[in-house]
């Protein structure tokens, strides 16, 4: 009676085995379908929140100077320390 993972069991196989091996194209392929599973999202999120900002920025310059220079300062902080935030507990988790 042969168990799973018995130890003569032979790990390498010379030649195809009963499942067909895929070739080097289909494996690429079908880890980049998974990979753009994940990353695609993530894409999407960075590009839309760029893209907000902008907008926004553009339509505070309208109404005036004063409003645009506000805007971009608070901007600039609230993004710089969150920024900050993110790369300090990104440091402390990792060391």
């Amino acid at each position: 009676m042969k168990m799973k993972g018995d130890m003569k069991e032979k790990l390498l196989t010379s030649g195809k085995t009963n499942i067909e091996e895929e070739e080097f194209k289909d494996k690429l392929w079908n880890e980049i379908k998974k990979m753009w599973i994940v990353a695609g999202p993530a894409i999407f999120t960075r590009f839309s929140t760029f893209g907000v900002t902008i907008i926004s920025q553009a339509f505070i310059g309208h109404i005036g100077p004063a409003e645009l220079a506000a805007y971009s300062v608070v901007l600039t902080v609230f993004v710089r320390f969150g920024n900050g935030v993110l790369v300090s507990t990104w440091l402390w988790l990792f060391s």
